[in-house]
């Protein structure tokens, strides 16, 4: 039976550099995945675009943005930090653009273009690669890891590193198999919880603007009677509630006050003026278009799409000639669009969620190397471990790191 100097477990990103840039330090590398092909969550990140990184190029700004277990991330991103992952792709033929809020996506958009370069990688490395190959149980000997049983056979190695992503998008492969195996070796296991997830409203309207993209809104969200935080930036409507990358960033806390009571949100579709300037300019228009029908009046203040809506919601009859409109219906009218009350009701499942937050504790990973503190031959990398951040290419630049630092200190230490 042929013995292999490191078998990787998942072909995700996490895994794939973890299984390269081992077989570039000179060592023997197999690498499993369950699914068909590798990399197949890649292909819906960033809405089929694949943000690869994020051009905040300080590590300590970088891990901070990661909360509470940021400090924890800076050997990895100082081992392999956005600069090398930027040119770890432009060196091998796809150009990256950065885009508002320090996105960095493919030039072209493609996250199968990100895809096909992790693919050469494997191949250029000498991985040996191993799709549609579930591994079913590591084989434990003298409190080390032997090899790991699959549905194609046994395999045997001298260091294994474990990359089976977390429990998010789970059509993509990821059912928490590291999970299962961590705790069975000992490893504390923070409680899984789906990350940056849209949030569910009880407004059944937003069906109808569903993907209506709200560009420069604020949202704050609000418990007890006070906004417990807030965002500025861009959002959407969903079928069942609101989605977007300023919800995504909240929806952990939203999820968490959640347990605690009743959370609103507040949409402000005018947050550059204020509620007394915006106001006056209410006026102006209802003025200028007085003689107009209320529901013709809206144009310069709404996409069309919109209009309806906020006839319906204001309570103001839509044939109402604009110089009928009382003080209190303009009021109204107002808090709809610096004020809009959204009722939460939820936050959506594993199934919509980006990432996973929780996964391996740190206190069980020796985060210099990746390498556990319970068992010697044994790594991690990627999502499965505790550590995650906010939309913008953070949590790939943690696969990355994560990854590469792994491979190369299980290689190392051979």
């Amino acid at each position: 039976m042929k013995k292999y100097d490191v078998i990787v477990i998942g072909g995700g990103p996490a895994g794939i550099f973890a299984a390269g840039f081992a077989a570039q330090q000179g060592a023997s590398v197999l690498l499993l995945e369950k699914k068909r092909r590798c990399g197949s969550k890649l292909l819906i990140t960033g809405k089929g675009r694949c943000n690869v990184t994020n051009s905040e190029e300080d590590p300590r700004k970088f891990s901070e943005a990661l909360g509470r277990n940021g400090k924890a991330f800076l050997t990895a991103i100082y081992a392999f930090g956005v600069s090398d992952t930027i040119n770890f792709f432009e060196q091998r033929g796809l150009p990256l653009k950065v885009e508002r809020g320090g996105r960095v996506f493919p030039d072209k958009g493609k996250a199968s273009d990100v895809q096909k370069v992790l693919d050469d990688f494997v191949t250029t490395s000498g991985v040996e690669l191993r799709t549609g190959c579930p591994v079913t149980k590591l084989k434990y000997e003298d409190g080390v890891i032997t090899a790991v049983d699959t549905v194609a056979g046994t395999f045997c190695a001298e260091r294994f590193i474990v990359a089976t992503g977390g429990l998010s998008y789970p059509e993509t492969g990821c059912s928490g198999d590291g999970y299962r195996w961590a705790e069975q070796s000992e490893h504390v296991v923070v409680s899984p919880e789906p990350a940056l997830v849209p949030v569910q409203l009880a407004e059944g309207w937003t069906q109808e603007l569903s993907d209506f993209n709200l560009k420069n809104v604020h949202i704050g969200v609000r418990q007890g009677g006070k906004i417990i935080t807030e965002r500025f930036g861009e959002a959407f409507f969903t079928g069942n509630g609101i989605g977007g990358p300023i919800v995504l960033d909240m929806s952990a806390e939203i999820r968490d006050a959640l347990k605690r009571g009743e959370v609103e949100l507040v949409l402000d579709l005018k947050p550059a003026v204020t509620v007394e300037l915006f106001d006056k300019r209410l006026q102006r228009e209802l003025t200028a278009n007085s003689n107009k029908d209320f529901r013709n009046s809206l144009g310069s203040l709404l996409p069309k799409d919109m209009i309806p809506l906020f006839i319906r919601l204001s309570g103001i009859a839509a044939e109402k000639k604009c110089h009928s409109i009382t003080k209190s219906e303009r009021l109204t009218l107002l808090s709809l669009f610096k004020a809009m009350p959204l009722t939460v009701i939820g936050v959506d499942g594993f199934k919509k969620a980006i990432v996973t937050s929780g996964g391996i504790s740190l206190k069980s990973i020796d985060m210099r190397t990746m390498r556990s503190k319970k068992v010697e031959n044994l790594y991690f990398a990627g999502e499965m471990v505790d550590l995650d951040g906010p939309t913008g290419g953070y949590n790939l630049q943690v696969c990355w790191s994560t990854g590469y630092l792994a491979g190369v200190s299980a290689a190392e230490s051979l």
